[in-house]
C-alpha cells in the first residue's frame, strides 16, 4: 500500500515523537503530503499540549509600518513604493506621526510595538536609533520589537558598519528584539525567482545568528503559498532548527500566508485554510526546538488562526492595530483586534488565554 494512503508513516513519525526522536527531511517530506490533516494536527496538538497545557497566548500589541518607500522591487511584494503619492500608496510617517501612533499604543494598554518599514532611499543610518530613542523616552513602558534582519543589513550598509555594530548601537537607543521577517523562504532558487534584490537566505541567518549570540531574541517566519516546493520549506525549518541548534534565540515559530494582490504575482491562487493549519502542524513537529509556535490571524484569518489551535500553535499574536503590509497585499482581516475579542477567540477553540510581553513571559 502507498505510504500515502494509509496511516503508517504518520504512526512511524507518532514513534519518534513519542521517543523524543528529532524528525528527519523524510518524516517531514512526508508531513506535508500526507492527505491525513487531522491525524497529523492531533499529534501536533498533542505536542503543544505537552508543553504548555491547553494554555495559548497573546499580546496588548501595536504595529508602526513607518514608511513604505524602498530601494527594492521584489517581486512578490504589494507593500513597496518609490514615491509618496496623493492616494497615500507611498507614504512616510513623520516622527510626530511615530510618537502618536507610540502614545496611542500605551493609552489602549499595549506593551509592545512592532515597528518595520521599507528600505528608505533618503534616510541616513541615524534616523533609526534617533526613532527608537524618541519612542523610548516618550513611551518608556512600551518594548520595541523592531525591524527584520533585510533593514538590519541596510543600516550596516549606510552606516559602514559590521550588523554586530548596528545591533549593539540599535539596542542602546531601545531595541528590545527582532520580528522575524524577511526570511521568505531560505532557498536560493526561491530567492532568485521571486526576491532577488533582497540579500541571500544566509545572511538572513547570519543576522539572526548574531543578534541571538548578543542576547537579542527573535521570532522565525516563513512565507508559505507562492512559488516555493514542498521539500524547500522542510529545508527551510531544518536550517531554522540547525540555526537554533547553534545558537538559542528564536522564541517562536510563525507560518505567513502569502498575499498575491498588486504585485506581479497575482495570477497565483491563494492557499486554503486547510494549507495554513498543515503549515503550524508541520512546524510544530519538524521545528522542535523553538518554543513557540504562532498562528498569525493577521494573514491567515481570525476563524483559521483560531482553527489552528487545535494543531499545534499556542500563541495568535496580538491585538496588532493598523497593519499595513498585508493589507496592501489584499487581505481581508480587520487591522486590529481587543483583548477581549482575542480572549473569547482563545476560550472558544477549547483553550485558556493568557496575556503575555513579548519576551512570552506572562502577565496577569
Amino acid at each position: 500500500m502507498d505510504l500515502l494512503t494509509d496511516r503508517s508513516g504518520l504512526r512511524a513519525v507518532r514513534r519518534k515523537v513519542e521517543a523524543g526522536e528529532r524528525l528527519d527531511r523524510k518524516d517531514g517530506v512526508l508531513l506535508y503530503a500526507h492527505p491525513d490533516l487531522a491525524y497529523l494536527g492531533a499529534l501536533a496538538n498533542e505536542v503543544t499540549e505537552s508543553r504548555h497545557g491547553r494554555r495559548v497566548t497573546y499580546n496588548v500589541n501595536r504595529h508602526i509600518n513607518y514608511s513604505n518607500l524602498c530601494r527594492l522591487s521584489c517581486m512578490f511584494c504589494s507593500f513597496s513604493r518609490k514615491l509618496v503619492d496623493e492616494k497615500g500608496l507611498g507614504y512616510e510617517f513623520s516622527m510626530k506621526e511615530i510618537l502618536d501612533r507610540a502614545r496611542e499604543a500605551v493609552a489602549h494598554g499595549a506593551d509592545e510595538v512592532h515597528i518595520v518599514g521599507g528600505l528608505h532611499p533618503d534616510h541616513p543610518y541615524e534616523y533609526y536609533p534617533a526613532m527608537l530613542r524618541a519612542i523610548r523616552a516618550e513611551c518608556p513602558t512600551l518594548h520595541l520589537k523592531a525591524f527584520t534582519a533585510v533593514e538590519i543589513d541596510y543600516f550596516a550598509t549606510l552606516a559602514g558598519k559590521d550588523v554586530e555594530w548596528v545591533l549593539g548601537d540599535l539596542r542602546e537607543a531601545g531595541l528590545g528584539s527582532l520580528p522575524g521577517g524577511g526570511a521568505e523562504v531560505l532557498s536560493d532558487r526561491v530567492h532568485r525567482k521571486i526576491f532577488r534584490d533582497k540579500m541571500p537566505p544566509r545572511r538572513w541567518l547570519e543576522i539572526h545568528e548574531t543578534a541571538h549570540r548578543m542576547g537579542i531574541r527573535s521570532n522565525s517566519t516563513l512565507l508559505y503559498g507562492h512559488v516555493e516546493r514542498q521539500d524547500e520549506k522542510v529545508d527551510h525549518l531544518i536550517q531554522l532548527r540547525d540555526s537554533q541548534d547553534r545558537v538559542d534565540g528564536f522564541m517562536t515559530f510563525i507560518p505567513l500566508r502569502y498575499h498575491n494582490e498588486y504585485n506581479r504575482l497575482q495570477n497565483l491562487p491563494m492557499v486554503r485554510a486547510a494549507d495554513s493549519l498543515r503549515e503550524i502542524a508541520v512546524g510544530r513537529l519538524l521545528f522542535d526546538n523553538v518554543p513557540h509556535v504562532k498562528a498569525y490571524w493577521i494573514m491567515m484569518g481570525l476563524e483559521t488562526a483560531q482553527l489552528c489551535l487545535g494543531f499545534g500553535a499556542d500563541d495568535i499574536d496580538g491585538t496588532v492595530m493598523e497593519e499595513k503590509i498585508t493589507h496592501m497585499a489584499g487581505a481581508r482581516t480587520p487591522e486590529g483586534v481587543t483583548e477581549e475579542f482575542l480572549r473569547e477567540l482563545i476560550s472558544g477553540a477549547g483553550k485558556i488565554p493568557a496575556r503575555r510581553d513579548t519576551l512570552y513571559n506572562e502577565i496577569s
